[in-house]
């Protein structure tokens, strides 16, 4: 099947489902976090999507590149965030660990691309 749009990419439905299970993850945390880790933990992720999305609409493929490579570091940000979430007790081990691998699965597929689109500039 032809990839007609970002919406079409399967790193891109990904990062949508797990900036979906980051808002539900972050609703237990405490309300004086809302302005803190909540809100950063949702910005991360939401920015993973949607530097995959604003790299497909530009005019090159070097710009798509650097907004994927945005999109990694919005992930390693991410990453980082539920490490902490995690040890000081906002988040399980369990879905730390649930969230961590559908993380992973993304940061391997903005790699490949990347690479990818490396190989065919």
């Amino acid at each position: 099947m032809p990839i007609e749009s970002f919406k079409d990419l399967i790193v891109w439905q990904n990062a949508m489902a797990l900036a979906k299970e980051m808002y539900v993850a972050t609703r237990c945390f405490p309300k004086d976090e809302i302005y803190g880790l909540t809100s950063q933990i949702r910005r991360s992720a939401i920015s993973i999507h949607s530097n995959i999305a604003e790299g497909w609409g530009r005019q090159s493929t070097g710009d798509y590149i650097r907004f994927l490579k945005v999109a990694q570091g919005s992930a390693a940000e991410l990453e980082t965030e539920i490490i902490l979430s995690s040890e000081i007790g906002f988040l399980s081990k369990e879905i730390l660990e649930a969230l961590s691998n559908n993380l992973k699965g993304i940061q391997v597929m903005l790699r490949s691309l990347i690479r990818s689109l490396n190989a065919n500039n």
